[in-house]
């Protein structure tokens, strides 16, 4: 049985033009040495396994070579042999990790006066040189700074902030990027070849991207692979040597998430939780394929995702699929319950809570279906921001109208009285077409008014359409949408005239309504005002401005019940960061403020004989 060499040794590049990933690196250094310009000190710095320490034996090996072809070691001089086979006396390399005191430093600098037998210059490579003690660093400041002129330093380490200002400033300084993933698989797929390895594209996609950038810890993972595979490398297998998720899983969940289907999307991730995955990596990895996504959807940004081949085909195919809104909802729900999760004591509901909350985005996605999901709704214009807001809003993005089948009757449109704010063609309230198109032009900026016509209603409506005529109808015939559209005038939206005073009349039933309900709107709602079908509240912070918003549907259809009215009405709701301010900032304020609201307190506090602190 032969010995084996791990891959990370036997392809380790021994020339500049082999070095992965690290072309300004080695370019400088190749022009360096073909124009006599080489300094004294060098610091390689960077993250692990990206070719520190290779690059600088490639370059003593260089400037030792007695014929060089360029900047390139011709490896058959005795010095380039004496290089190949370890035994060459001109470079020394120095692990200042267990060599890190002043001790040590000393015995270095005795050796530095030693004049090269082979070649012109002695070499001393120091890796991991921000473990040397304070001490050992300020004893080889000056042997740094004014070296004899047939020594050369090259400092390797990963964490360069450690390093003291001093030794930083009597160096050149070479900082090594992450090896990209394009990279990474190009130089797999060459050692593939090399060992008759057989590997899918996606494989080496895992196997490069789970190195984080590291090409020594690539190989490695690679070696791990093949002794699990064999000779044919395939992704599932891979992703279950590496312990990590495979792409599929993913994919599948995306696109459950993107029709709604939360019941599959927990099923699946109950799947993942048993196989031995956290919550947490499973949420990261997610996240990480939603950026991707948004990434995929532009062709400019298409670079900027670390995939090659088949696999970045399939990340273009499904951004396609997926909506703007949908795809920055789910990175920044992912991200905010990233930084929750650590402190979470019931990990896994923080994430099946987050991926039914995607999945209420992927069912918002398709706007041209209600909320139950079965009901089509034609759009004749694209949706503005949400109705009754004030100030900027979500936006959401509107869809198509959905073609429907056409109904039995149609009765014909009456012409619709102008208004001022902008809207699209509505025909009358009387057809199922006609509410379809009134609910798409509901009007959606803030202190837009519209003065309809009001005409007689029986149910009450949210935004200008009734939720029993949407459950009732099944969209309007494709060419009664396309006459109002060319035809109609701005959108008639049904009120009730009576609606202020009804709201008015009202309004300690809407109140109690909503402290059983909603008992953290309260405080808004008992400053709520009315102005026509209008009801406007005003808050002090975006979150429950946001909050107040999600119920605003549902709110609307209980207050319009309790009210009796029937006709359209909006909720605006407005954010005034004055009211936080005038809150008591005092503690005395506090209490005058809690007496002001209940006297009883003060005859409370005198009973327990209670001090204001």
């Amino acid at each position: 049985m032969s010995d084996f060499i791990v891959s990370a040794r036997k392809y380790r590049p021994a020339t500049f033009r082999s070095v992965v990933g690290q072309k300004h690196i080695t370019s400088t250094l190749q022009n360096a040495i073909e124009r006599g310009q080489l300094a004294h000190a060098y610091l390689f710095c960077g993250p692990r396994g990206v070719g520190k320490t290779t690059c600088a034996r490639i370059f003593a090996k260089a400037i030792n070579c007695l014929h060089p072809h360029g900047a390139e070691a011709c490896n058959e001089c005795e010095s380039c042999r004496s290089f190949n086979e370890g035994r060459s006396l001109n470079i020394h390399e120095l692990d200042a990790a267990s060599n890190n005191s002043v001790e040590d430093i000393r015995s270095l600098i005795e050796q530095v006066r030693i004049i090269p037998q082979v070649g012109r210059y002695s070499v001393f490579i120091i890796d991991e040189v921000h473990m040397l003690s304070a001490a050992a660093f300020n004893a080889f400041l000056k042997t740094l700074e004014e070296p004899p002129a047939h020594a050369i330093f090259i400092l390797a380490t990963t964490e360069k902030h450690k390093i003291l200002p001093t030794i930083l400033s009597r160096c050149q300084i070479y900082d090594f990027n992450r090896i990209r993933v394009e990279d990474s698989v190009e130089y797999l797929k060459y050692i593939a070849s090399q060992e008759g390895i057989t590997a899918d594209e996606e494989s080496l996609n895992l196997i490069s991207q789970k190195a984080d950038g590291g090409m020594r810890d690539a190989l490695s993972m690679f070696d791990k692979a093949v002794s699990f595979c064999g000779t044919t490398l395939d992704y599932r297998h891979v992703a279950q040597t590496l312990n990590v998720l495979d792409y599929d899983t993913y994919f599948d969940i995306t696109k459950m998430l993107l029709e709604g289907n939360y019941v599959d999307a927990l099923i699946r991730f109950d799947e993942v939780l048993a196989k031995g995955f956290s919550g947490q990596t499973f949420m990261a990895g997610l996240n990480r394929h939603m950026r991707d996504l948004l990434m995929a959807k532009r062709p400019e940004t298409l670079r900027l995702i670390e995939m090659t081949g088949t696999l970045l085909e399939r990340y273009r195919v499904q951004a396609e699929a997926c909506s703007v809104d949908f795809l920055f909802g789910a990175i920044a729900l992912l991200t905010d319950l990233d930084g929750k999760i650590r402190q979470s004591s019931n990990q896994r509901l923080l994430v099946e809570l987050g991926l039914m909350k995607i999945a209420g985005l992927g069912q918002k996605k398709n706007n041209d279906l209600i909320s139950t999901g079965e009901y089509p709704l034609p759009e004749l214009t694209p949706r503005p921001a949400t109705v009754g807001t004030a100030g900027p809003g979500p936006q959401t993005a509107a869809a198509p109208a959905a073609p429907t089948a056409p109904t039995a009757t149609a009765s014909p449109a009456p012409s619709a009285a102008p208004t001022t704010s902008t809207a699209t063609a509505s025909p009358a309230p009387s057809t199922a077409p006609a509410s379809n198109a009134a609910s798409a032009a509901a009007p959606a900026t803030v202190g837009s008014t519209p003065r309809p016509t009001a005409q007689p209603h029986r149910k009450p409506l949210i935004s200008g359409t009734s939720l029993a005529e949407l459950l009732a109808t099944g969209g309007a015939p494709q060419a009664r949408v396309e006459q109002a559209h060319e035809t109609a005038s701005p959108a008639t939206v049904t009120i009730d005239p009576q609606c202020q005073q009804k709201l008015e009349a009202a309004r300690e039933k809407i109140l109690n309504l909503i402290r059983e309900r909603r008992p953290r709107f309260v405080p808004v709602f008992e400053e709520m005002r009315f102005e026509g079908n209008r009801i406007s509240v005003s808050v002090q912070t975006r979150e429950l401005h946001d909050e107040i918003l999600r119920s605003k549907t549902g709110m609307l259809m209980r207050i319009a019940e309790l009210a009796g009215v029937t006709g359209a009405m909006e909720l605006e709701v407005e954010v005034n960061e004055e009211i936080r301010a005038a809150r008591p900032i005092k503690l005395e304020d506090r209490v005058k403020h809690m007496t002001d609201k209940n006297p009883l307190l003060t005859e409370l506090r005198k009973a327990l004989d209670l001090e204001v602190e």
